[in-house]
């Protein structure tokens, strides 16, 4: 299934015509003219999907049948863009069809869901299936990976990240219903949580151990909006991690870890690094490259065969993170969520 005639664009197919495949999939996709071409706009609804097609500035076709975009053999890959609750049904379809894909985060509602969808993807040798995890390509944060993974400050002891999100009527997100009505597990707490493990987890290592306390705030954001954690990581190092949708503050909230020969501070743009002796250098870095950075992996992987960071086991155990603190927290944080010996076999790539 390797796409070899690297010399053109793949033909691709926009499934979900939503504010995130307007305002970041095209975008990015729009900058990547040499490596992808749209062909093709689907949604349930024509308007949409006609609305989002006028962005493109290219001919497309509108598509409000999935059997018959399925059908086509002048796709080379999908991009699957829907809402949590709808988009494991359609990505099943994909998948079972044998096309290549990225798809948004989280891999699955759930982990039975997304074993699912793994086991659709196992029988199709060759399918390229990236979850469209951006984080993971944003460069601050695969910068300070290097970092870390290079000893630069010593063996990881420490680790602090509190993000806060507010999503009220100022947020376009907060107007994407489905993502208030409460229908997946975690709420913003999944839908947001997963961008957060899946740093923590490239920069600083697995993650084998939580206890974690949540609670709803805003009551229009079900079924929890604020998350603290207590995380024990599998290199030894302990970590406080407080996630928050109901409040927001004009202060920066930089991911910092402290090692045994210095420390750093990692945020959208920039890295700071300590060494032991205080002498802090600052490492500036493109801001909010991630989406443009995980479509060129995308097409690197169908044409080059060039592995990628966002394989489907590296979602799901995402995933399984997330789950362990709602867990822990359903329990008022008083059982500590054990994770390392339950992670998926590495053959689930």
């Amino acid at each position: 299934m390797l796409v070899t005639d690297v010399a053109k664009p793949l033909r691709l197919a926009l499934v979900g015509a939503g504010i995130y495949a307007r305002d970041a999939h095209l975008p990015a996709l729009q900058r990547l003219r040499d490596r992808f071409a749209i062909v093709a706009v689907y949604s349930r609804s024509v308007e949409s999907a006609t609305l989002l097609a006028e962005h493109i500035g290219t001919p497309v076709d509108v598509i409000t049948d999935l059997d018959a975009l399925l059908a086509r053999e002048d796709l080379d890959a999908f991009d699957v863009v829907l809402p949590i609750p709808a988009q494991t049904a359609v990505l099943a379809r994909v998948l079972a069809a044998g096309k290549h894909v990225i798809s948004e985060k989280p891999v699955a509602p759930d982990r039975a869901m997304a074993l699912q969808l793994i086991d659709l993807h196992r029988r199709q040798p060759g399918q390229v299936w990236m979850v469209a995890e951006n984080w993971r390509y944003e460069e601050a944060f695969v910068r300070a990976a290097a970092l870390v993974r290079d000893d630069v400050i010593g063996r990881p002891l420490a680790v602090h990240w509190a993000q806060y999100m507010p999503m009220t009527p100022k947020n376009k997100y907060y107007h994407t219903a489905w993502r208030r009505t409460g229908l997946f597990p975690g709420g913003f707490l999944l839908d947001g949580g997963v961008h957060y493990v899946a740093v923590l987890r490239m920069i600083v290592g697995e993650i084998e151990a939580v206890a974690a306390m949540a609670t709803q705030v805003a009551p229009d954001l079900p079924p929890a909006d604020t998350m603290t954690a207590t995380l024990r990581f599998a290199n030894g190092a302990l970590g406080t991690y407080l996630a928050t949708f109901a409040v927001g503050t004009p202060f920066g909230a930089p991911l910092t870890i402290t090692g045994d020969r210095g420390s750093l501070r990692v945020q959208r743009g920039k890295v700071e690094v300590a060494d032991a002796g205080g002498e802090v250098t600052v490492v500036e870095c493109a801001y909010y490259n991630g989406v443009e950075q995980e479509f060129a992996a995308f097409a690197d992987a169908i044409q080059r065969g060039v592995p990628q960071r966002n394989t489907p086991a590296a979602a799901l155990t995402d995933l399984i993170v997330v789950e362990a603190m709602l867990r822990s927290a359903a329990n008022g944080g008083a059982v500590i969520a054990q994770i390392g010996r339950r992670l998926p076999d590495k053959s689930v790539d």
